[in-house]
């Protein structure tokens, strides 16, 4: 399809070419460029008619009526198409169009097998019946008096909501936010989209500037205007925030905006003025030691975030337990045996309001937290325990015999507000909070749990600082444990490790500088790491294949849908996440229906998910994972199943999801499996580093199998430069 983005048509000519107009229904979409762009669709005009039309069409869709202006082109290839210049959405023409129309539930009164019926008496002048001739629709049987004046005034309530509708799809908004927008600004919609659409970004979740952006270029709103880099300014910090920084120095931050908006600097420096006098953007200056001072800008809600969280933790780490001494006078349980590292990390916690345990696998961190829960309510202690991800939460759960919960859950989302329950108005009520895989707290989640906790509660937090960093902004254990306000145990000597076991021992091996070992056994013997030197990517993929569906469940029985799981540095690419992850759905699930179809990915019955954005509103949150149990077509709707917990979907929420049989390794954080595959090529040059392999290695809990040259894997190794991430806590706790 790549050349039919060229200019290389027959029929060439000097005269002026007139502008011409072409109506019908869109019958299918048959290219989008990645960027949307771009777009080749097929439309039926009222004769039934088909043509090939080109243009940019973002935002239409299948059965949608559209009506075209440019003019007609001979491609050298692909001959005779209509190539446009501008569209707008127009009602549908066809009597299959218009009977999906009415039977939407856009009348009162109307469903399917009523649309039917009318169109079925009426043909393709059902809407022109309806608008001008409506007492006809009593030539229906059974349309009385009273359904008549039911669909006629519904109707007439719809035709500003029609108008409004086809005005915004004709600036490429999507039906169903167009519904969205309607459902939150009423009859002035129009009006505030022509006024500032860019006042979207702002206020309706899952419109974001880029989408906001080209709405004000069909509205020819310019790229310099102020409103544009005003939000351009708030679109920049947060594409910052999504690289991990909670702030940014404003020199590089200048240059980073002009570049992204395309604007000069001195647009920029006066669109940053603007969004600080609105309140949507901070500005604080540092000096560091050498007396050099630097302004770093933040987002509001970052800067609160950190600032708040700074005050937090000094306040909280001047408030003692009432418990403090009875906890410390229980016994330790004289039936394990603690190093002096976990002895000192356990009787820390008696001493101190705020507390730290890291260390990497098998290091016995399990172990202390548990005799920490022992110990704490053998003082009469109210424990509660959390971890950022449900799996996470379950295994917390599992070692200290106590109910762990995500934070999202502990904190009790409230989607009528907006907001968290547990705050500074309404603390938890516990008296030591245990916080696992900390590694993975961002600053925003941090702020809303420090928010929560209550004077004189101690707080236990425990994780690996060597793992990756959160996925959201910050790097809040390092900046914890860099701080020195909380009492820090590092925990090395390695305890879970069994006489044939080599997942820990290679893992800590990597994380020291090391290339991982492997053992030569004999063909009979089994044990839990193999590394398969490899780097043709194809020669991976159907390595991986042979993996997953057959070698693995063979000799070491554990199941290809449940147990074994692929983590990959990248989403592209022949190794990346949606290559493998479409042809692990062919081989494992292939064939199933229904199906539920979200642009060019396809779920199925069985597919194993991953949910990628927070949504409060089910309570399930990025990074959850689960499989669909059920799809319904004719409610369009479908069911996966999180932990055991069923959760409801409607079609057009298919997007909030991927595949899951291959996932990131940034994704897996806070995750165990029983079988991980780590596919790690020198194409992967821009991910490999040392904290990215270890992370994927300390996933596996039964079986790790790396599969990559030894080049690749010492690029990883070898490489610890970190990308630097721009945050000010440390600095702040350290004052």
């Amino acid at each position: 399809m790549s050349d039919l983005f060229d200019n290389n048509y027959s029929g060439g000519s000097s005269q002026p070419i007139t502008t011409l107009t072409l109506s019908g229904e869109i019958i299918k979409v048959l290219f989008e460029s990645e960027d949307k762009a771009f777009a080749i669709i097929k439309i039926s005009d009222i004769q039934g008619v088909e043509h090939t039309v080109t243009g940019d069409f973002l935002g239409v869709y299948e059965g949608q009526g559209i009506e075209v202006t440019g003019n007609w082109i001979v491609h050298k290839e692909y001959g005779k198409q209509f190539k446009a210049n501008t569209f707008k959405c127009v009602l549908p023409v066809s009597e299959e169009g218009i009977i999906k129309y009415l039977g939407s539930g856009v009348i009162r009164g109307v469903g399917p097998k009523l649309a039917e019926q009318i169109v079925g008496h009426f043909g393709a002048s059902t809407l022109d019946i309806i608008e001008n001739f409506s007492k006809r629709l009593t030539e229906i049987n059974g349309f009385g008096k009273k359904k008549l004046e039911m669909v006629r005034d519904s109707w007439n309530e719809q035709a500003e909501q029609r108008n409004m509708t086809m005005f915004l799809q004709g600036l490429a908004i999507t039906p169903a936010y167009c519904k969205k927008l309607y459902k939150i600004y009423g009859e002035t919609t129009a009006d505030v989209v022509r006024d500032n659409p860019y006042q979207l970004a702002e206020e309706v979740k899952g419109i974001g500037f880029l989408m906001a952006d080209k709405v004000a270029a069909k509205l020819g709103i310019e790229k310099n205007s102020p409103m544009r880099i005003r939000a351009g300014i708030i679109y920049s910090l947060n594409q910052l925030s999504m690289l991990g920084h909670v702030c940014y120095p404003e020199n590089e931050f200048i240059k980073y905006a002009t570049d992204l908006l395309s604007v000069t600097e001195q647009e920029v420096i006066i669109g940053i003025q603007a969004a600080q006098t609105a309140g949507f953007v901070t500005c604080e200056s540092f000096t560091n030691e050498q007396g050099v001072t630097k302004s770093f800008l933040y987002s509001k809600t970052l800067y609160i975030a950190e600032k708040v969280s700074a005050s937090i933790i000094d306040f909280l780490s001047k408030q003692p337990s009432v418990f403090a001494e009875q906890y410390y006078n229980i016994p330790i349980d004289s039936q394990i045996s603690f190093s002096d590292e976990q002895l000192y990390a356990i009787n820390c916690v008696g001493n101190n309001s705020l507390n730290i345990i890291t260390g990497g696998p098998g290091v016995g961190k399990t172990t202390v937290i548990g005799e920490i829960v022992r110990k704490a309510m053998m003082a009469q202690m109210k424990v509660m325990l959390a971890a950022p991800t449900g799996r996470a939460a379950k295994r917390l759960s599992e070692s200290s015999a106590l109910t762990a919960k995500t934070i999202h859950r502990l904190l009790k989302w409230e989607p009528e507000t907006g907001g968290f329950f547990h705050g500074k108005k309404h603390p938890l009520n516990c008296d030591m909070l245990i916080i696992d895989e900390v590694s993975m707290l961002d600053m925003q989640l941090a702020y809303n749990l420090l928010n929560a906790i209550k004077p004189g509660t101690i707080l236990v937090l425990v994780g690996d600082m060597d793992q990756l960093p959160s996925v959201g902004p910050g790097r809040v254990l390092k900046d914890f444990i860099y701080s020195k306000r909380f009492a820090v145990t590092h925990l090395t000597k390695i305890y879970r490790q069994g006489n044939d076991s080599k997942i820990i021992t290679n893992a800590h091996a990597v994380n020291k500088g090391n290339l991982p070992q492997q053992v030569n056994l004999p063909k009979d013997c089994l044990t839990d790491f193999y590394w398969i030197e490899q780097e043709d990517p194809s020669l991976v993929v159907n390595t991986i294949l042979e993996m997953v569906k057959n070698r693995i469940p063979k000799r070491f029985s554990f199941s290809p849908l449940t147990d074994i799981q692929v983590l990959t540095p990248m989403n592209r690419g022949e190794c990346g996440t949606l290559n493998l992850n479409k042809v692990l759905q062919e081989s494992l699930n292939g064939g199933q229906k229904p199906r539920v179809k979200s642009g060019e990915k396809s779920f199925k019955a069985g597919d194993r998910v991953m949910q990628i954005s927070n949504n409060y509103d089910k309570h399930i949150y990025n990074g959850d994972m689960g499989r669909i149990i059920n799809i319904n077509s004719k409610d369009e709707q479908f069911t996966v199943l999180f932990e055991q917990k069923p959760v409801v979907y409607e079609f057009m929420e298919c997007e909030q999801l991927v595949h899951s049989y291959a996932i990131t390794i940034h994704k897996s954080q806070g995750s165990e499996f029983p079988v991980v595959i780590i596919p790690m090529l020198s194409q992967h040059y821009m991910m490999l580093q040392r904290n990215l392999l270890y992370t994927a290695m300390t996933r596996a809990k039964k079986l790790l199998i790396l599969i990559g040259s030894k080049k690749a894997i010492s690029m990883a190794v070898n490489n610890i430069r970190l990308a630097p991430r721009y945050s000010m806590l440390c600095r702040r706790l350290m004052k």
